[in-house]
């Protein structure tokens, strides 16, 4: 059976690029082999380069990490054949939809089967994080604890002939000390700020033997291998002075088998999804991982969205009287200069009217009509509206991606990303834009009708942000991004999007629709890679259950 000295969880491809200067190193120094396990083949993402998607970009992606991982010397990746879908924060709504205790048993399989002393984990906290980030994290933790206990899945040790298997360490990823580089401060001893768990530094300036050179020059030709995600565009060579040269930190999580402990510091007043998180860390043994867990947000922004007597024209441009309100000012929130926007709302009975105007110094890459699919990808506008005020993820609000101009000189189109229902149109949303000739940038504007929201309006608590991503570039990737309320991941956490006060609107719906998010995932057993991969390891596809033993 496959002996893996160390082992990789995370949710998609590409999760684990990060750290292939890590493993490229183990295996340099210590002869370590590493596995790693994806839970997901990623198909919820953009492709940079063309327009497969689902279950074919899943195939594509899994190829991808494949080559990436073999410059590192890893040759095992076994993918738990679970849905990958929209962006999310939420872990508990990645459980559902993953089926949480499926995947775990699965986790747990493939830690007997493999049996790692160490296991390498994404962060699961849950600020600024993906769902599926966390929730392989969580899962990660859960497994390095129960794959040594006999009560723990025992079918799995009477049916299948598995044995309980204890690693010994358990490292967490830790971007937060990124900003520290060279060669001597990866010696020095660390502490997370926020959990006071000890970290470790790996440094990626010494050199690969095979390679003959930095295996963070190694780790950047593999990431740039992951074409579909946009990672060709990254520099193609890193810096050759030692001093330039950052390390990758991991948390410590455990060490000789057992968690490691630090003093517990509990917040009150939790936001439901890091109330959630806390409690999970109670239940998992690790208390003091929900330490300072939900960070100071700042004061929500706030407008009125006056009513107007007539409906606003739709044709991209602002005529006289159709916005009265104030002006809304769109911050950066990742990226640089280049772009700058501001937006504006009225209301005419039951539709919601948005103008956004964007000032730009390029145009980016004009998507065809039927690949306007992650919007984020070029030049383009996003509206997020919470009805109610009082979701805790996106699945119970509406977003909107639209992009005000398309291939062969088209007209702006929309879609919707990340939100209640994917992909299907708001009955009644109409939008329209403007752009400028010569390019300086556009307007655009939407109709979005009330009574199709998602939930029921709240006038007095109506949520929303509005974003605006900045290409800049030919190759569909995006640079600069936008927002009304910018805070951490403001696309996708209600909790800092802004109050919209509706003035003198009576809500007309009492509607609430069930989310509907895609679950269709590749199939090991349509990948040949994967079954190849098994006919050599003797470990099952998907973390399936091994065959009885003959008796």
């Amino acid at each position: 059976m496959q002996r893996t000295p160390t082992c990789c969880s995370s949710a998609h491809p590409d999760d684990e690029s990060s750290n292939l200067a890590t493993f490229g190193r183990w295996r340099d120094e210590f002869g370590w082999t590493t596995g790693v396990v994806t839970v997901t083949r990623g198909e919820g993402g953009g492709n940079a380069v063309g327009l497969a998607e689902g279950p074919e970009l899943g195939l594509i992606r899994e190829t991808e990490e494949r080559r990436a991982n073999a410059l590192a010397g890893i040759e095992n990746i076994y993918y738990l054949d679970k849905p990958d879908f929209w962006y999310t924060l939420s872990a508990p709504l990645t459980a559902r939809v993953w089926n949480e205790q499926d995947t775990l048993a699965r986790l747990v399989r493939l830690v007997r089967l493999t049996t790692p002393h160490t296991i390498v984990v994404m962060d699961p906290r849950p600020f600024d994080q993906h769902g599926g980030h966390q929730l392989s994290a969580r899962l990660g933790i859960e497994a390095f604890r129960l794959a040594g206990d006999r009560q723990a899945y025992p079918e799995q040790l009477t049916d299948e002939g598995l044995s309980p298997w204890r690693p010994t360490r358990l490292l967490a990823q830790n971007y937060g000390f990124g900003a520290l580089l060279g060669p001597e401060v990866a010696e020095q001893r660390h502490a997370d700020p926020d959990t006071g768990l000890p970290v470790i530094g790996v440094w990626s300036g010494v050199r690969s033997r095979a390679h003959n050179t930095t295996w963070a020059q190694v780790e950047r030709d593999a990431t740039r291998l992951y074409l579909t995600q946009g990672f060709a565009a990254k520099p193609a060579q890193v810096p050759t002075d030692p001093n330039q040269l950052g390390s990758e930190w991991f948390t410590v999580l455990a060490e000789d088998g057992r968690f490691v402990a630090v003093p517990v510091h509990r917040q009150t007043g939790l936001k439901p999804r890091y109330a959630e998180f806390a409690e999970w860390a109670d239940r998992t043994g690790l208390p003091w991982l929900a330490n300072r867990v939900q960070p100071d947000y700042p004061p929500n922004p706030s407008t009125v969205v006056p009513a107007v007597a007539i409906a606003p024209i739709l044709n991209g441009v602002e005529g006289a009287g159709e916005y009265p309100g104030p002006e809304l000012p769109l911050a950066i929130w990742q990226g640089g200069g280049g772009c700058s926007a501001t937006a504006k709302l009225a209301r005419h009975d039951d539709d919601l009217y948005v103008l956004v105007n964007v000032a730009d110094d390029r145009e980016g890459t004009a998507l065809d009509a039927d690949d306007i699919k992650r919007h984020w990808r070029t030049d383009s506008v996003e509206i997020a509206i919470d009805p109610s005020g009082n979701s805790d993820d996106t699945s119970t609000t509406f977003k909107t991606g639209i992009l005000p101009y398309t291939a062969h000189r088209g007209g702006p189109a929309a879609e919707r990303d990340a939100d209640n229902h994917q992909g299907a149109p708001l009955p009644g949303m109409r939008v329209a834009a403007y752009v400028t000739e010569p390019y300086r940038g556009y307007s655009i504007e939407a109709k979005i009708p009330l009574t199709a929201l998602p939930e029921p309006v709240d006038p007095t608590r109506f949520a929303m942000n509005i974003l605006v991503y900045d290409s800049d570039t030919d190759d569909k990737t995006g640079r600069t991004r936008l927002a009304w309320s910018p805070f951490g991941s403001p696309q996708a956490d209600p909790y800092v999007w802004g109050t919209a006060t509706l003035a003198d609107y009576r809500a007309q719906s009492t509607l609430e629709t069930p989310p509907v998010i895609p679950r269709t995932a590749a199939r090991s057993s349509d990948s040949p890679a994967s079954l190849a991969q098994t006919r050599r390891t003797g470990v099952p596809i998907a973390g399936n259950p091994r065959p009885k033993p003959a008796r």
